[in-house]
């Protein structure tokens, strides 16, 4: 799903809201979601999952071309947790039985 058809699934579940109203929403959410990972900080959508920021380290890499050794600096990833009801949603629930 790209963001486009996520609008317009959200404008056919509230169609009392404008396009524009819809956008602006999603938006803000992902932008306040990407701003709180770019802090350091972890974000949990109960029922959903949980979005948090690595520091993956520095380390010598190599340039695929040429195969010589490249200095790759240390940067911040995301990374996503998936919460058990979405797990469970996605394998089925797994009740002994």
């Amino acid at each position: 799903m790209i963001r486009s058809e996520l609008v317009g699934k959200l404008m056919e579940t509230y169609p009392h809201l404008s396009r524009p109203v819809v956008e602006a929403a999603l938006n803000s959410i992902l932008n306040e979601i990407t701003n709180r990972l770019a802090q350091g900080q972890r974000v949990e959508i109960r029922g959903f999952g949980s979005f948090a920021s690595k520091i993956r380290d520095a380390r010598m890499g190599r340039n695929p071309k040429t195969g010589e050794p490249v200095q790759v600096e240390n940067k911040q990833v995301p990374r996503f947790r998936a919460s058990k009801h979405l797990l469970e949603q996605l394998n089925g629930s797994k009740t002994p039985g």
